[in-house]
């Protein structure tokens, strides 16, 4: 769980906000079918973590309106985004798991990473090299 300018954010809303981001990337606008169809996740829990991630101020959602990212949600997708990245290079790469093994365990410790652990990975990573 992230915590992002006092705000405790879930695995699950990190999920959502890092596909938001993708989504975004890929297509210069995101639309709540597109996230069901990015994570296999019903309509309507797209809408409740929508909901959820507007109430912290993370993005811009209305029923019908345009979806995107704020400020701070940015940031947050982008962290999670790396630290899913770093992860993955070091399952993959130090530890040599294979790709889908290192996808999966990545996905699971994005989350749940301390910063102070994290930023040791990365010391370690690039010590490593």
């Amino acid at each position: 769980m992230q915590e992002i300018k006092g705000k405790n954010i879930s695995s699950s809303l990190e999920d959502y906000l890092e596909a938001i981001y993708e989504i975004y990337t890929q297509k210069n606008g995101v639309k709540a079918i597109d996230i069901s169809k990015k994570l296999g996740v019903g309509r309507s829990s797209v809408t409740e973590a929508l909901k959820t991630l507007a109430q912290k101020h993370l993005v811009n959602y209305s029923r019908y309106g345009v979806l995107s990212l704020t400020a701070a949600g940015e940031e947050a997708a982008k962290n999670v985004i790396e630290r899913h990245k770093t992860l993955y290079n070091f399952f993959k790469n130090t530890l040599n798991l294979d790709e889908n093994e290192a996808q999966e365990n990545a996905c699971r410790v994005e989350h749940v990473l301390s910063e102070k652990a994290f930023q040791a990975l990365i010391n370690f990573v690039g010590n490593s090299s």
